[in-house]
């Protein structure tokens, strides 16, 4: 199969250093490889994507030389792959409906658990599985208006056989690749009930990329090491899912001068500001050392 990067950002802000060190490095990783190098707009949370972004990341991105071998792909386009997924999981009872505010959450595992501290994975707090068994689930098809969350014990449940973890060649591509294993316990315990749909937009970042990376054959998924821990979710969705698990590089977080990692916010960082300050793309890879 053809060596296949992509780059997946959110039209919710100004790229910025971080966006084009994950850019440049899968960019330069494809090309090196005689591979292809994908795009694809993350724009399911439609609350905060605005098409102005988008515009932005097209324009910051060929500012930066990078070019891409087909059409991006845009998850607003997605809508019908993602409700067949869910539907698909319904139907083998391994999804459950959700009301649980954040703040419910909050207050359930703040309550006196023998003196056990709360518990952060993945996505925050792991979930107590409050809503594991509070609605039905043989309806035909997912309830309307509410979340629906993995149950990741029915899931394991449901695999002929244990996971086989995933390669992981980061930091930076220069390692030949090591065998992460993933535990079930680590999964039950440590990660908990994700959500796969949210009842304000269909889809969840995990359920997504699962989808969109098979849909567009990467073979090389390329982002940040602050994903490293979300990977077994995603290891967990493709065997349940039958996708194959891509190989997976983490690199390093770009972070400021107090080495907090960089977030869209930090507009002095944006690469529309260096543009505007004259910097030119060899300027850019110098500041983040490619």
């Amino acid at each position: 199969m053809t060596f296949t990067t992509r780059f997946a950002p959110s039209p919710t802000g100004p790229l910025h250093l971080g966006h084009a060190y994950s850019a440049l490095l899968a960019h330069d990783l494809a090309r090196a490889a005689a591979g292809r190098f994908l795009l694809r707009i993350e724009d399911i949370d439609h609350t905060r994507s605005r098409p102005e972004w988008e515009r932005q990341i097209y324009d910051d991105l060929t500012w930066l030389g990078l070019t891409w071998d087909a059409p991006p792909l845009r998850q607003s386009d997605r809508q019908d792959a993602y409700r067949a997924a869910l539907s698909d999981l319904w139907s083998r009872g391994l999804l459950y409906g959700c009301t649980c505010s954040r703040r419910d959450i909050a207050a359930a595992v703040a309550a006196p658990q023998e003196g056990a501290d709360p518990v952060f994975g993945p996505d925050g707090l792991i979930y107590p599985g409050t809503c594991r068994h509070r609605y039905p689930r043989d309806g035909v098809s997912p309830p309307e208006g509410m979340a629906l969350r993995l149950d990741i014990a029915a899931a394991l449940n449901a695999l002929p056989q244990s996971l086989p973890g995933f390669t992981e060649i980061g930091p930076e591509g220069e390692t030949p690749g090591r065998v992460v294993p993933i535990y079930a316990e680590e999964l039950t315990s440590r990660v908990g009930d994700i959500v796969l749909s949210r009842k304000d937009f269909l889809g969840s970042y995990h359920l997504s990329v699962v989808l969109d990376d098979a849909a567009q054959d990467v073979t090389h998924v390329i982002r940040g090491k602050d994903l490293f821990d979300a990977t077994q979710i995603h290891v967990l969705l493709q065997a349940v899912l039958g996708i194959t698990t891509p190989t997976y590089l983490h690199h390093r977080l770009i972070r400021d001068e107090q080495g907090r990692r960089l977030a869209k916010r930090d507009d002095a960082r944006a690469l529309a500001t260096y543009r505007a300050e004259g910097l030119s793309p060899s300027d850019i890879r110098a500041k983040i050392g490619l």
